[in-house]
């Protein structure tokens, strides 16, 4: 059988729960729909707002061709194969354009959206986008200028009780059982504004729970949720807890924990620029100066994505994910701003010494900034010594090697230059 949340996806506009600025009475979306004309547009919205099951409310209302391509195993090939099709059935069809509708648009690869201006701008489809990713960084600017976006809200606790209501009352599994919500905390937070979350859940306590009155508590449903991680997914505390374990993976040195846990977000739906942020941080806190092309390596894993798009890039992220996991670690770094941050709490507004101030003024002059500077550049080793701390913190040591080879040669090299002072 069906997962509860796809046999209680509504079929109209009136069943429909939630986005009532755009499909309440005279809104701007149901205006359209029940005019009979639409326009390409893109719904932006967090995960289980309504954003394909309003695509498909529209397609059905509008008794069009509906076609559906999923950005995550969809390329150009299935883009045009789709548009072909469409060229064919828009002269069979009465009611107007066939629709084109893409869930999460933002993982196309820009050749993938190029693919579809044509038809979007002759018309030869309806484009309906879905994304949880703003589209002004997410789609190119010449599709995104043929297509109006509406913004989706999560869901209140108003709507997620009118759902779970709706639930038990017409579905044909639960219907039958006596539900009682004795508190309801747990279940709003868990489910966070997402219906199809709201819905997991009531389905996994109902499965659990053999009894003929089935109790919803805020223990009875946290403790659901942690026997059964995969019920959960990527904006609950699951998602927290595995890019925990996948960052501590990496900075504990162990590759093989870390691919699973990669592997456990890229199945689970993860979006893989959150992994790719989470790859760049790693590489600058734990790895830092122990290898500096880790972080060369992570940025171009982030910008790789952009351009290659999903799955493939799925590889690129596997690729970082093993390079950082096995890489020499050090947080000096790291441990080096902090301290920097805590000496400027702790010391405030230290002045500029007199020599390292810029002066580009005659009355500047007069005032001595800038006077006895000396140019590094101009001595043997490209360095001279100079004081370049306040008076008051020349004793002391921030940054601090630690004992990775590429940081010892950098101390060996300072401490050469200033005489063991590092």
């Amino acid at each position: 059988m069906q997962p509860l949340a796809e046999r209680l996806r509504p079929k109209t506009l009136d069943d429909y729960i939630g986005q009532k600025h755009l499909v309440g009475e005279k809104a701007i979306l149901r205006q359209m729909i029940e005019s009979g004309h639409i326009a390409s547009f893109i719904l932006w919205g967090p995960p289980g707002v309504g954003k394909t099951t309003l695509a498909k409310i529209i397609a059905n209302k509008l008794d069009r061709p509906f076609y559906t391509l999923s950005a995550v195993s969809s390329g150009v090939k299935d883009v045009r194969e789709v548009i072909e099709k469409a060229k064919s059935n828009r002269f069979f069809s009465q009611g107007g354009n066939p629709i084109l509708f893409i869930d999460e648009i933002h993982r196309f690869s820009k050749s993938q959206q190029d693919s579809l201006l044509g038809a979007v701008e002759n018309g030869t489809v309806t484009l309906i986008g879905a994304t949880t990713e703003n589209p002004s960084f997410e789609v190119i600017t010449p599709l995104l200028s043929r297509c109006q976006v509406y913004v989706l809200k999560p869901l209140d606790d108003k709507d997620l009780m009118d759902l779970a209501n709706r639930a038990i009352a017409t579905d044909i599994e639960l219907k039958d059982r006596t539900f009682v919500f004795d508190e309801t905390e747990a279940l709003m937070r868990f489910a966070g504004g997402d219906a199809r979350k709201l819905l997991n859940i009531i389905e996994l306590v109902f499965n659990s729970d053999p009894s003929d009155t089935v109790h919803f508590t805020n223990e009875i449903v946290t403790e659901r949720l942690q026997q059964n991680p995969m019920a959960y997914d990527k904006d609950g505390e699951m998602h927290y807890d595995i890019i925990s374990a996948f960052i501590k993976s990496i900075r504990g040195s162990e590759p093989d924990a870390a691919i699973y846990w990669l592997a456990r977000m890229v199945a689970g739906g993860e979006d893989p620029k959150f992994i790719a942020r989470r790859l760049v941080m790693s590489a600058a806190e734990d790895i830092g100066l122990a290898n500096p092309n880790a972080l060369l390596l992570a940025n171009n894993c982030f910008d790789a994505l952009h351009k290659i798009g999903w799955p493939e890039g799925r590889i690129i992220l596997a690729q970082t994910t093993i390079y950082l996991a096995s890489s020499p670690k050090s947080n000096s770094a790291y441990l080096a701003i902090e301290k920097a941050l805590a000496l400027v709490e702790r010391t405030g507004n230290l002045p500029v010494p007199l020599h390292l101030r810029n002066s580009p003024t005659k009355l500047m002059k007069n005032l001595n900034y800038g006077k006895n500077y000396k140019y590094a550049h101009d001595y043997p080793n490209n360095f001279v010594e100079l004081q370049f701390l306040p008076d008051e913190l020349m004793q002391e040591r921030i940054w601090k090697v630690q004992e990775n080879p590429t940081e010892k040669k950098l101390g060996e090299w300072l401490r050469m230059l200033w005489k063991g002072r590092f």
